[in-house]
């Protein structure tokens, strides 16, 4: 079994900053890709941005400069780190990991955490 757990969302001015975390745990023998998504009440999820096993990072056009991503693969946890929130990016933010078990490679998520930016 495998769990991915964030932490970090919630109530920010715009302008202000937010980090959140996602931890992996659970029967992990490696972690591929990394990545977080956001969705908003009828929409679909979007891909907010992505890290590699060897941390390259990628960016959706609206994020890039404010958004960085970034992973510590001895804690199997991804990070945003969000500067300059505006908000339309009030969302719910999933995290997203490509994960390696004894068994299998399979795609897991996070059960969400809201941030809300208000002007």
């Amino acid at each position: 079994q495998v769990q991915l757990v964030e932490s970090g969302g919630g109530l920010v001015q715009a302008g202000g900053s937010l980090r959140l975390s996602c931890a992996a745990s659970g029967s992990i023998v490696s972690i591929y890709t990394m990545a977080w998504y956001r969705q908003t009440s009828g929409k679909q999820r979007e891909l907010v941005s992505v890290i590699t096993s060897d941390d390259s990072a990628h960016y959706v056009d609206s994020v890039k400069g404010r958004f960085t991503i970034s992973r510590d693969n001895a804690k199997n946890t991804v990070y945003l780190q969000m500067n300059s929130l505006k908000p339309d990016d009030t969302a719910a933010y999933y995290c997203n990991a490509l994960i390696q078990t004894v068994l299998s490679v399979n795609n897991y998520w996070g059960q969400g955490t809201q941030v809300i930016v208000s002007s």
